[in-house]
């Protein structure tokens, strides 16, 4: 099975335009495009399905352009312009089930709005009533990964320079995703500062400019790998992020930005 994804990026002006009836000159950056202060946004869809023989395409991106621009971006245009208060967790929901269909006989598997540079929405054909929202944030700490069943010899050739008995230091990005239903009467999901303060409670003030193996108890006997530090994080904040509908979907943890591992229990 192939997935494909395509992000486009657009301006929402303060006034109405005619650029979207015009063909895009600079879409890298965005289209329409900024004339004055304005909201931006990324919007991406992932495509499932078969290569077509004669492309080699699973499909071409000018048309997933065509329907994204043509559809969502009008859709969210409106609400944003006049009616603000509707916009939402739900409103991709929505936009998901406007363009479900969009691309036969490709699958639309994730749509996703990016709302900033740290935070976004997205809804998903497996969950096909709920939001996941997404949102940055940062650490710097040190780690030195040694496993002490291994020879000195071993620890070397395994870990090569993350085996240096005075560790090294990584400025972590991690990213933590919730999922659920919004509210009806709201649409929000999650109250996002106090979602914010639970995460830099619970997770990133106990590791911000530590030593992981000496000053984090969880990692006195784990060997703090990016891949165990998300899953200690997902295990310290599934507690207190999950309440009612709404339950902690996944945990990322970025050493380096070539380096990453997504933990989650599903």
């Amino acid at each position: 099975m192939f997935r494909l994804t395509r992000e486009i990026r657009f301006a929402v002006n303060a006034m109405p335009d005619d650029q979207l009836a015009r063909p895009a000159v600079n879409a890298y950056a965005a289209h329409p495009a900024h004339t004055g202060l304005a909201h931006f946004f990324t919007l991406s869809a992932t495509l499932s399905g078969d290569l077509d023989p004669a492309s080699s395409y699973l499909i071409n991106i000018k048309d997933i352009d065509r329907e994204l621009r043509g559809r969502a971006v009008v859709a969210i245009e409106d609400v944003v312009r006049h009616r603000p208060r509707e916009f939402g967790p739900a409103a991709v929901v929505e936009l998901f089930a406007r363009l479900k269909d969009a691309w036969p006989p490709h699958r639309l598997e994730v749509l996703k709005l990016g709302l900033s540079p740290f935070l976004s929405l997205s809804a998903h054909a497996s969950e096909p009533s709920m939001t996941r929202l997404s949102q940055k944030f940062e650490f710097s700490a040190a780690h030195r990964l040694h496993n002490p069943a291994l020879s000195d010899d071993a620890n070397r050739q395994t870990y090569g320079k993350c085996n240096n008995p005075m560790g090294h230091g990584h400025n972590y990005e991690v990213q933590v995703t919730v999922a659920g239903v919004p509210d009806e009467r709201t649409g929000v999901l999650v109250d996002i500062p106090a979602f914010e303060r639970v995460v830099s409670e619970h997770a990133i003030e106990r590791l911000d400019h530590k030593h992981l193996n000496a000053q984090v108890d969880e990692f006195a006997t784990v060997i703090p790998s990016v891949e165990n530090i998300a899953k200690v994080i997902y295990t310290w904040l599934k507690p207190h992020l999950t309440k009612g509908e709404t339950r902690l979907a996944s945990v990322t943890v970025w050493e380096t930005p070539k380096t990453w591992c997504e933990y989650s229990e599903g």
